[in-house]
């Protein structure tokens, strides 16, 4: 779980880590 583009993705977004998850329910904690 990498932090790169960590403030650049909506929380609605798929999440950059990869895992397919929507951000906030991934790396948006």
């Amino acid at each position: 779980k990498s932090k790169m583009a960590e403030k650049k993705v909506g929380r609605n977004e798929p999440c950059p880590c990869g895992s397919g998850n929507k951000y906030k329910k991934c790396c948006g904690k």
